[in-house]
């Protein structure tokens, strides 16, 4: 009878230690892995192809690409003619510029495609000039300026142009020429941020688009709501009160939600700076996208912040409200 009471003892305490490491869910925040969001390469690629109309018969265009890449014309009509075509991602015009949020760069500068935009230190803005040209301009194709227009969150009186040594107009921000870089293949790459220590990810004021100084998850004192969590781009975190914390996380924004409340990426547990490390962790969504919580609490940021301190999403629809640096909602109204 003792053995029997000593072995049930043991089962119940293996039991409680069990419900103790799994009552906020199965996975943990010690993801280091960033999120770059990937889709697929613009029309024309790396290596494009262009079009020509021309010739003779079943003639042959010669096409004419100026960027990376070479063209290809095919005769329809006839007499005799050339087919010319621009062809590549260093010809393709920038188009409307864009805004897009990087999670280790912060803001960055896209092309229409989504395309990552460049500068080059060996440049200058005052004056401007470009000193990229022969091989140079084939690895970082210089962006042409004549259909480059200005986007939200864009300075359009920021947009300039050059002449290059070729006679070609070339893209200025804030007086830095613009470039992309023929090994970043779909739009969200940045696969030429720092190369040599020379080229760097254009922010939208012109200047270098850089790591954050900011841990994956910090505090910072608002004047209006005290203490609360930000993210490693200084955004506010916020909580949905219709989320499950417990007995394990459960996210109830889903869909057209996750649109304008993103949900803020697995963070490691080492890199975070004054928020409770009790109940820090990732959990996976039903739609697959892992997310980050504090005290268990799914965490997510504002589409309306723009900048850093922004607190626009504060009690939206009463359901939404900054993060206390123990996981506690900041401001809302007592249940």
């Amino acid at each position: 009878m003792k053995t029997s009471w000593r072995s049930a003892s043991l089962v119940a305490s293996a039991v409680s230690v069990l419900a103790l490491t799994t009552a906020c869910g199965q996975e943990s925040g010690t993801s280091n892995a960033s999120q770059n969001v990937g889709a697929t390469a613009p029309a024309g690629g790396i290596a494009g192809v262009g079009s020509g109309i021309g010739g003779v018969g079943t003639g042959t265009g010669a096409g004419v690409g100026s960027g990376v890449g070479a063209g290809t014309g095919a005769s329809a009509s006839p007499g005799t003619g050339t087919g010319a075509a621009t062809g590549g991602q260093g010809g393709s015009g920038a188009g409307q510029l864009s805004v897009s949020v990087n999670t280790e760069l912060g803001k960055i500068l896209t092309d229409a495609n989504g395309m990552t935009l460049y500068r080059f230190d060996q440049d200058t803005a005052e004056p401007p000039k470009s000193n990229c040209d022969g091989d140079c301009a084939t690895t970082w194709p210089p962006v042409p300026a004549d259909d480059a227009t200005a986007g939200d969150g864009i300075d359009k009186s920021l947009l300039g142009e050059i002449t290059r040594s070729d006679g070609t107009k070339q893209l200025t921000i804030d007086g830095w020429a613009v470039y992309r870089y023929a090994k970043d293949t779909g739009p969200g790459d940045t696969n030429g941020q720092g190369v040599g220590g020379k080229w760097f990810a254009l922010a939208p004021d012109g200047k270098k688009a850089k790591l954050s100084d900011l841990p994956g998850l910090s505090v910072r004192k608002d004047p209006n709501l005290g203490e609360i969590v930000v993210d490693k781009n200084g955004m506010t975190v916020y909580r949905f009160v219709k989320d499950q914390a417990w007995p394990k996380p459960v996210t109830k924004c889903l869909g057209d939600c996750l649109e304008k409340w993103p949900a803020v990426a697995p963070v490691a547990t080492n890199d975070t700076e004054g928020v409770q490390k009790k109940g820090l962790m990732s959990f996976t969504r039903p739609d697959g996208v892992k997310q980050m919580t504090v005290n268990c609490s799914p965490i997510y940021t504002f589409s309306g912040d723009k900048e850093p301190g922004d607190i626009n999403g504060q009690g939206v629809g009463g359901t939404w409200y900054a993060v206390a640096p123990d996981g506690k909602l900041v401001g809302a109204p007592k249940q």
